[in-house]
């Protein structure tokens, strides 16, 4: 066969596959499935919009917890919240549930525990997963206020004569750098004082420039890396990335290559200061107790199965810092800028955390008291509940699948189904939001937020329904293998966060500045007319 003959034959299939995914029959046809869609892009210009909120809402009101989705180019997709169906999704069957952006966060992270799979990805785990023990947790409530108190200096600086307007997203993703980079690497990047910004670590600027990186990233990550990551020699791959000046791609090039670096710089100071041993080590930002110096110290202890590779301890800390920064920071920000809309919540916070500093005789509650207070952690579950930062969650079928509902599904043809049959290759999003405010489980009342709720008891509908959810019968972090193992940890920051920002500061919203939060990779604020920066303005003046 001549190559033109071959050529021939090879658009003439491609078209074939996709005429046939446009127009063939199969399993999900009788789902209920919103119109519209286009061709190119199918339903998911709506799920990705990054003002895709009364979409993603009236999706889940209208069609249902199972709904079948026009993708792109012809594909079929899901959109599921229901309880039985992510339970068999996240626990029951996660081997044949692929989580999509593996091959990405590879090779921009590295083989951390985000881009691993099966076996290396269970080993990480169980090597991991002794750092974040309660044990370990204690030791880094020292560590939390150490860090949130320069914040509380710098800010204290800004607020003595009189209110002012402060963009508190800036400051937390700061705070939020700094907390995992010394909790978490042992390292400081950022001494939290007004002229420190300027002088930046390289490191910190590519962490703060890779949510926007990563959406500008979209198209390229879902319909062209897939069919390209393995082409040729690592050398060979390096070289196309080089000679390609499409912006985003070179930003991500330079933002991955940061990382690999001072990755690689902040490994061998721990290695070297354990070799030498005693005031090396304690001497060193988290004085030994970080989690990348247990990590390290663990590793050392393991069995040849059990130990991780260089490339995978590097992986690690990419994969720490970025898991850490922007779900954490922008979930305080999501707080304040909650309470200063809810002024009475907001004075009767303050006034729980501060008969708790009384009654500990300081401004620094122990591990056991700022974990047992009861207001504080309704604030943060009741946020965690109606504000996920990541909204939605990628899944593949690996093989043909049977998914059960909890519910029956009214079928096109009139018919009560109980389960679908998901054929390989299926994308399927699970809709971490519509899980956490599906009014059948959470009551009319399911949009609102109300801390209260946390404390006069959960409807018997949400204990009912065994949501797969790590944390408080909710989706937030995700559940079975693959649920966010640091979640614990981020609570643990969040609540020390509030506990000082809150015991001295007032917030309130700014006026004639009206805040949007976009439905990014990471959910993020912005100020309605300002184009692209993230930036949450609150007024903030000492609480009396």
């Amino acid at each position: 066969m001549h190559s033109r003959e071959v050529l021939t034959f090879g658009i003439g299939w491609a078209i074939f596959k996709l005429l046939k995914r446009a127009f063939g029959t199969g399993p999900l046809d009788n789902l209920p499935c919103p119109p519209g869609g286009s061709f190119l892009a199918g339903h998911f210009d709506k799920v990705f919009d990054v003002d895709g909120w009364d979409y993603h809402k009236r999706l889940a009101a209208t069609y249902g917890s199972v709904i079948k989705l026009r993708g792109a180019f012809g594909t079929k997709a899901l959109f599921v919240y229901d309880p039985k169906a992510l339970y068999h999704i996240f626990i029951t069957g996660p081997t044949r549930f692929r989580r999509d952006q593996g091959v990405f966060n590879a090779l921009t992270w590295g083989e951390g525990l985000l881009a691993t799979s099966g076996q290396q990805h269970r080993r990480q785990r169980k090597m991991l997963n002794p750092v974040f023990s309660e044990a370990r947790m204690r030791d880094m409530v020292p560590i939390f206020y150490d860090v949130t108190h320069k914040l509380r200096n710098t800010l204290m600086g800004k607020v003595l004569d009189g209110p002012q307007e402060i963009d508190m997203s800036h400051w937390m993703s700061r705070t939020a750098l700094e907390l995992i980079g010394q909790s978490g690497l042992g390292n400081t990047f950022d001494a939290l004082t007004e002229n420190s910004d300027s002088q930046e670590h390289p490191y910190v600027h590519g962490v703060r420039k890779f949510a926007d990186t990563f959406t500008r990233l979209s198209f390229a990550r879902e319909y062209v890396l897939p069919w390209v990551y393995n082409i040729g020699t690592p050398g060979f791959r390096r070289w196309v990335v080089d000679t390609i000046t499409w912006g985003p791609l070179r930003d991500m090039r330079d933002i991955a290559d940061v990382m690999r670096s001072t990755s690689d710089e902040i490994v061998g100071s721990k290695r070297r200061a354990m070799k030498e041993g005693g005031e090396a080590v304690t001497n060193q930002v988290g004085r030994g107790k970080d989690i990348l110096s247990v990590l390290l110290r663990e590793n050392m202890k393991a069995s040849d199965d059990d130990r991780l590779t260089d490339e995978e301890l590097l992986g690690q800390v990419s994969t720490l810092t970025f898991a850490a920064m922007d779900t954490t920071s922008n979930a305080v920000s999501r707080v304040l800028w909650l309470l200063s809309h809810n002024v009475d919540a907001q004075n009767k916070l303050r006034e729980e955390i501060r008969e708790a500093h009384h009654m500990c005789g300081g401004d620094r509650l122990g591990y056991d008291e700022l974990i047992s207070l009861p207001f504080l952690d309704a604030v943060c579950r009741e946020t965690h509940r109606l504000h996920p930062p990541a909204p939605t969650i990628g899944r593949e079928t690996r093989g043909d699948v049977m998914l059960p509902f909890s519910k029956s599904v009214r079928g096109n043809d009139g018919s009560e189904m109980y389960q679908v049959l998901v054929p390989k290759g299926t994308m399927v999003f699970t809709s971490l939001l519509s899980s956490n405010c599906n009014p059948d489980l959470w009551g009319p009342d399911s949009y609102e937020w109300k801390p209260e709720r946390w404390i006069e008891g959960l409807p018997g509908s949400v204990i009912g329904a065994k949501l797969p959810g790590v944390y408080s019968h909710l989706m937030t972090f995700a559940g079975g293998r693959r649920a966010c193992i640091g979640f614990k940890f981020s609570q643990l920051e969040m609540k020390a966060v509030l506990c000082v920002l809150l015991d001295k500061f007032k917030f309130a919203p700014a006026k004639g500045k009206e805040i949007e939060w976009k439905m990014a990779a990471i959910v993020t604020p912005v100020v309605v007319g300002e184009l692209g920066a993230t930036r949450l303005p609150l007024v903030v003046s000492l609480a009396n």
